[in-house]
């Protein structure tokens, strides 16, 4: 397993695969935590949402290891990412004679590499800072998220960075398959409108939770 791992990382070919499935996990992270999120929607005093979360928590030292594999798999992905598109910027130096094709490749992993690193620092701010470590989410979770994404700054930034995550996923997802080698002429027509509807479903779905809290909710005994 580790010579495998080894040799996957040391190709350029390992890498690709391997990002292509650490992305896809995520993905399956961010429907496990959007589906999290809807019980918001299910009760006016949050009670479903509190269930959720003492839910999770009574898996106890389980719980830890996942945030563990959790991070891991994040970290996996960005030194990936990071490690390609150096490949990618040598590639394109030392074949000056492809450049055109090398650049279109290049400035694709370029907006990765940005919309990835931009995501990535409001997701640590917003779970990490604003909830992880935030005593009152721990004592009233469902009112201290409608609360903080009812505030018209977090609101804001929230929906910019799903807009980000979307443009991130657009790309990102039909790549993966691409990637791990699902690809076909009649194939990527398909994964095309694949990603463009997973990236539109997270998007738009995540940013529902500010607008409905900013605009719509009016508070409540939660």
């Amino acid at each position: 397993m580790l010579r495998w791992l080894g040799n996957a990382l040391s190709s350029s070919i390992g890498k690709k695969i391997l990002m292509a499935l650490t992305g896809l996990f995520l993905v399956v992270f961010l429907a496990e935590h959007i589906l999290g999120n809807l019980t918001l929607y299910k009760d006016a005093d949050g009670t479903a949402f509190n269930d959720y979360k003492h839910t999770l928590e009574s898996f106890g030292p389980l719980l830890k290891v996942a945030e563990i594999g959790l991070f891991a798999v994040f970290a996996a992905h960005i030194v990936l990412a990071l490690k390609l598109a150096l490949e990618n910027r040598e590639a394109r130096k030392q074949k000056y004679a492809v450049r055109a094709h090398r650049g279109k490749a290049t400035a694709a992993s370029l907006s990765m590499l940005i919309t990835g690193s931009l995501v990535l620092v409001y997701l640590f701010k917003h779970v990490v800072i604003d909830f992880r470590f935030n005593s009152a989410y721990h004592e009233a979770p469902a009112a201290t998220v409608k609360e903080t994404l009812s505030k018209p700054s977090n609101a804001t930034f929230y929906v910019l960075a799903m807009a980000i995550l979307g443009l991130h996923l657009a790309h990102g997802f039909r790549s993966a398959f691409q990637s791990i080698g699902a690809s076909h002429p009649k194939l990527d027509p398909l994964l095309e409108i694949a990603g463009t509807a997973v990236a539109v479903l997270f998007a738009v779905g995540f940013a529902t939770f500010p607008i409905y809290f900013l605009f719509f909710w009016t508070g409540g005994a939660s």
